[in-house]
């Protein structure tokens, strides 16, 4: 039996007169109890006006979150789940544009782990330290990818007049 071959489609940009890509800024965010985890870094990207953010690494805690499952589709969002209690952030990941794309896995006291898709209402416990860097020469969108039926990551070279 003749297995197909694996189709993949990857996603790379590289940019700079050196070939080495895009030059990196570095920001640092703490968030303080009670405050919006999603909603507080969206408000922080807008208020930089960082045009390519994401999220390098974050440690802290959180009361509560919303996320979605990896068994969702376009046409089934109501994969969610809704945690409550304390957790621990032991990994955070994705890009921060408008159309924020995130992922997280929480621990709880017994160190049990569960992770998704953020959705919001990711309330802080004690902190979340947040570092952010920014490819300060690129510009990133999202699109509806009709194969996904989600809006993906489009990454193009930020204009000389934007940066």
């Amino acid at each position: 039996m003749q297995k197909e071959p694996i189709r993949s489609e990857l996603l790379f940009f590289s940019q700079s007169s050196s070939g080495g890509g895009s030059g990196l800024q570095v920001h640092v965010v703490r968030l303080h109890p009670g405050q919006e985890l999603l909603g507080s870094l969206q408000a922080f990207v807008e208020e930089k006006r960082l045009r390519a953010p994401f999220i390098i690494t974050c440690v802290g805690s959180i009361t509560k979150a919303t996320l979605r499952m990896a068994n969702a589709t376009a046409t089934c969002t109501n994969e969610v789940i809704h945690l409550s209690g304390r957790h621990e952030i032991v990994s955070l990941v994705g890009t921060l544009n408008p159309d924020a794309h995130l992922h997280v896995s929480l621990s709880d006291s017994e160190g049990r782990t569960v992770g998704g898709h953020v959705l919001g209402d990711m309330e802080v416990f004690t902190t979340a330290e947040v570092v952010v860097g920014e490819a300060v020469d690129l510009q990133f969108t999202r699109e509806m990818d009709l194969n996904t039926g989600f809006p993906e990551l489009v990454v193009q070279p930020r204009s000389q007049t934007e940066k």
